[in-house]
């Protein structure tokens, strides 16, 4: 544990059980009825609490009061390549969203180094910065109906390609 934590804390608010990384540190905080949503250098702690990766959240919105999350789960890989599918929204109303929003959208757009739009076999491809290692990682989010078989051999081409170029 580095001094400044030993001195003054992880930043995290009284009541939060997560339990942050050596290097993890808190940005804002916000209560969510008796839990909290705290977002750090590496993601958006949601109630519970479990972490989810600043490159995992594929959509955040703030709208009545409300943040709402789309999580991306990892559906799988091509080549290098990941697979993504995302999860139903949850939204979470804050009272007091301080600097909430703020962060999690600055957080969220400054993960993603580039996207592009396939429109065959219908997917959207992006390279993101992933917290706390170097580099970044091509995801692959097929649209609902795609040909996933058809997507994975794109997408391996793709990062092999792009394997290449770095």
């Amino acid at each position: 544990m580095g001094l400044f934590r030993r001195l003054f804390g992880s930043g995290a608010p009284e009541g939060f059980t997560g339990e942050l990384e050596p290097e993890e540190h808190v940005l804002a905080s916000a209560a969510v009825g008796t839990s909290w949503l705290v977002a750090t250098s590496h993601g958006l702690w949601l109630p519970g609490p479990r972490r989810v990766g600043w490159h995992l959240v594929s959509k955040a919105t703030w709208t009545g009061g409300a943040l709402a999350v789309v999580e991306a789960v990892e559906d799988g890989a091509a080549g290098e390549a990941v697979l993504l599918r995302d999860l139903p929204p949850q939204r979470f109303p804050l009272e007091s969203p301080g600097r909430v929003p703020q962060v999690v959208h600055e957080r969220v757009t400054g993960s993603i180094r580039s996207r592009h739009r396939n429109e065959v076999p219908g997917a959207w491809f992006l390279q993101r910065k992933v917290a706390g290692r170097d580099g970044v990682v091509l995801q692959v989010r097929p649209d609902p109906g795609a040909d996933v078989a058809a997507l994975r051999d794109i997408a391996a081409s793709v990062a092999e390609k792009l394997r290449g170029v770095g």
